[in-house]
């Protein structure tokens, strides 16, 4: 084969494999078109519609845990995190207030673990929303801010959690089960993507009446419940 012979094979050959490649291009092209790009629509659509509905805070609503008169015209609604040591506070200080405030007022727990800082505090959160399915929850959710001091630097608080459930005569078996279930994994994150969207970037956050509300004591507390209070008669 002569010297210009080899030249033109090897031009040709160039030429066909460059011919290869742009069929191929264009071939996976339409596979992504027609076949990934669906795929991933569908998963999108999947993954937003398999997911628990979020509310707004001023938004009480059957899978909210309420203690109090539901009845009552004002809401305290508060974003929490078990294992922050603000929320253990700000719990005892509505605890406190609780005997003069229970007659105009409900409390509304919605979880917001924040992990990042607080390792357990997703733990705690499927803890008491299982204790919940047991009717529960306020009891559970005692037991953790009480005892927050023992649990929050353990690496594994399961074994203590678990004596939690024991003493409030929980089926043990029954509450792992309810753990791992998808209802209340989603309970808990529609808890905080509602949050998040509703202004919530810290914990604890406490709206009255869907007001945003700084409270650091209990008389604070009284007066924003009584003015709100007021303000629900009035209108």
């Amino acid at each position: 084969m002569s010297k210009r012979d080899q030249q033109k094979l090897r031009k040709e050959q160039k030429q066909l494999s460059a011919q290869r490649k742009q069929q191929t291009q264009q071939l996976m092209f339409k596979v992504g078109l027609y076949v990934v790009a669906p795929l991933f629509v569908l998963l999108v659509l999947f993954t937003l519609f398999s997911q628990d509905p979020t509310y707004t805070p001023v938004e009480v609503v059957q899978s909210d845990h309420v203690r109090g008169n539901a009845d009552a015209p004002v809401t305290i609604m508060v974003y929490a995190d078990f294992q922050c040591p603000a929320c253990a506070s700000e719990n005892q200080l509505v605890s406190r207030a609780w005997a003069s405030i229970r007659d105009k007022a409900h409390l509304v727990f919605r979880h917001y673990p924040i992990t990042d800082s607080h390792p357990n505090a997703w733990t705690a959160s499927l803890y008491a929303e299982a204790a919940s399915k047991q009717g529960r929850f306020w009891e559970m959710h005692d037991f953790l801010f009480l005892n927050q001091d023992l649990w929050a630097p353990l690496s594994d608080p399961k074994a203590e959690f678990d004596n939690y459930a024991g003493e409030l005569n929980l089926d043990l078996e029954q509450l792992q089960q309810d753990m791992e279930s998808d209802a209340v994994v989603q309970k808990v994150r529609a808890d905080q993507r509602g949050g998040t969207r509703s202004g919530v970037r810290s914990t604890p956050t406490i709206f009255i009446n869907g007001d945003l509300v700084t409270v650091s004591t209990v008389t604070r507390l009284i007066e924003l419940v009584e003015s709100a209070y007021e303000d629900a008669a009035d209108s």
